[in-house]
This record gives C-alpha cells, sequence and structure tokens, in this order.
C-alpha cells in the first residue's frame, strides 16, 4: 500500500475562472527514476509512476529480450519508502541468463519517421525470434466498443490527477482482467505484462489490451512478445507499428471511440469481414 500512496502528490495551485482567482490543492501524479540492476550491470533507468514496480521491472526485463520466461527472474528486492534506495531494484537471474554491457540499451526508440531505423529496429525483432499471435480467437466488434468507459471508470489514479496513461487486459468477453496507469504508457504496458509472467499467464493468447494514448512500435513489440493478439488504443498508430504489426501478425485496432474504430492490421481476428463483403459486394454492382 505504501508504493499506492507515492503514486500521487499534494501540491498547492492558484486556480483562475471566470475572473476569479482561488488557493486550493491540488493532487498531481508522481514521478520517480526507476533503476534496475543485476550485479554490476545496470539494466535500465526509467521515469515512472511509483506503484507495481516488481511489474514493471518484470514487464521491462521480458518485453525488451533480457529475459525469456519466468524461471530467468531468480528475484526482485527492493528498498522501503525510506530507505535511500527506495528507487532502486535489485534484480536476481538464472545463471543462464548472459548480460552484456549495453543490455540496458532501448532498442526499439526508433521514430515512426526514420525509415532505415524502423527497418532496423524490425530486423532486430526477427532475431529475437518473437512469435505470431494466436489467430484462434475471434472478437466481437461490439465487445471491445465497450472497452475504453471501463478503461476510464477504473483509472483510479487519473480521476484525482488527470495525469496518466493506463494500459488494460481484457478477456475476449470484455471481462477487465487487469488495469495499471503510469506517466509513461510503455510503463503502463510493462506492468501489465508483468503482472502476466510473475502470475505465471503467459503467453496471454485470447487477450486484448487497450491503451489511453497511441499504439506506437515500442508499445507493439512489447504486445507482441506477451503474445497478445490484439491491441487497441484511443488515438492513432505510428506508420512504424502499422509496418511491424502488419509483419508479424498483430491485430491493431485505433481511435476506438464510441461506436468507430480502425483496423490497420489483422482484421481477420475481428468479426467485420462479412460486413465488408456485402460492402465491396454493393459497390461492385453499382
Amino acid at each position: 500500500m505504501a508504493q499506492k500512496t507515492r503514486s500521487i502528490e499534494l501540491t498547492q495551485v492558484t486556480e483562475w475562472k471566470d475572473g476569479m482567482a482561488t488557493r486550493l490543492e491540488d493532487y498531481l501524479a508522481a514521478e520517480e527514476p526507476l533503476e534496475m540492476r543485476s550485479g554490476r550491470f545496470s539494466l535500465g533507468v526509467t521515469l515512472r509512476t511509483p506503484g507495481d514496480d516488481e511489474e514493471l521491472v518484470a514487464g521491462f526485463l521480458f518485453t525488451e529480450g533480457i529475459i525469456a520466461k519466468r524461471e530467468d527472474l531468480v528475484s526482485l528486492r527492493m528498498s522501503g519508502d525510506k530507505s535511500p534506495e527506495r528507487n532502486l531494484v535489485r534484480v536476481t537471474l538464472d545463471s543462464t541468463v548472459l548480460l552484456k554491457e549495453d543490455s540496458a540499451a532501448r532498442r526499439f526508440s526508433a521514430g515512426s519517421a526514420c525509415g532505415v531505423c524502423g527497418k532496423a529496429s524490425i530486423a532486430q525483432l526477427r532475431r529475437r525470434g518473437l512469435r505470431r499471435p494466436d489467430a484462434a480467437t475471434l472478437f466481437d466488434p461490439e465487445m471491445l466498443c465497450q472497452l475504453p468507459p471501463r478503461l476510464r471508470a477504473a483509472q483510479d489514479v487519473f480521476c484525482r490527477t488527470g495525469g496518466l496513461h493506463a494500459a488494460a487486459l481484457f478477456s475476449p468477453a470484455g471481462e477487465l482482467l487487469v488495469l495499471r496507469e503510469d506517466i509513461g504508457r510503455h510503463n503502463a504496458v510493462d506492468k501489465v505484462i508483468g503482472w502476466g509472467l510473475l502470475g505465471g499467464r503467459l503467453p496471454l493468447s485470447d487477450h486484448v489490451l487497450l491503451v489511453s494514448g497511441r499504439g506506437g512500435f515500442e508499445i507493439v513489440q512489447k504486445s507482441i512478445a506477451a503474445g497478445i493478439p490484439v491491441l487497441a488504443s484511443v488515438s492513432a498508430p505510428s506508420s512504424l507499428a502499422v509496418q511491424l504489426a502488419r509483419e508479424l501478425g498483430l491485430t491493431l485496432v485505433g481511435f476506438l471511440r464510441g461506436r468507430r474504430f480502425v483496423i490497420y492490421a489483422g482484421e481477420e481476428r475481428i468479426a467485420v469481414l462479412e460486413n465488408v463483403d456485402e460492402c465491396d459486394q454493393l459497390q461492385q454492382s453499382c
């Protein structure tokens, strides 16, 4: 519960409204660095909202390819809130995990405007041997439309601060299984995947991951790494995210708002093809 308390900070502000200035207290989403270390190796440093840190570390190590399975992660040790090392996680990895000096490097941070960098990043993912997500489940478009309101209703810290991203995992029937919040959308996704890893639930087949922001390249690769077949966002994906989703077989949905969404890749997993065929036939008859 201590980490949950650290997710929010209270501050004094001045609000101007309709010509009147008022001093009041306001809530802020907390932002603190978190370093992950294994022996002499720094595995990475990220700015995050404190809370669910073990899941964040586990998800980060897995989606970045530093570990390949739950058994590779022996232990995670964090200090108390009042310790000078409260933002340090000491990681013990299995002896079979080989680390290099650049293990902490974010290998998937290329922008969508960099065609050469994008091709290199996708080639690097191919070398990791990521598998195509399972294609057996067909998802109902009406169910997808119900997910954003369920995500918003469960965003406890966002409701108080207005300053966090969220990632939520849903069942094929639309049941909310887990939701995590963070100032960084990548961190929120890592927390959800870390929840799955630590609980022995990977791969997360037959699930939908919904993110509150846009669907970027890193979120696509993290979803594929976790075996998630459908990634949806309330905003737009990037060009490189669409390219990766199409190449590695992820269903990518954007602009999921109200009763509308756009399928950018993997439409075979969503039960809309019958309607698409009917529209095509009508256009051809005209």
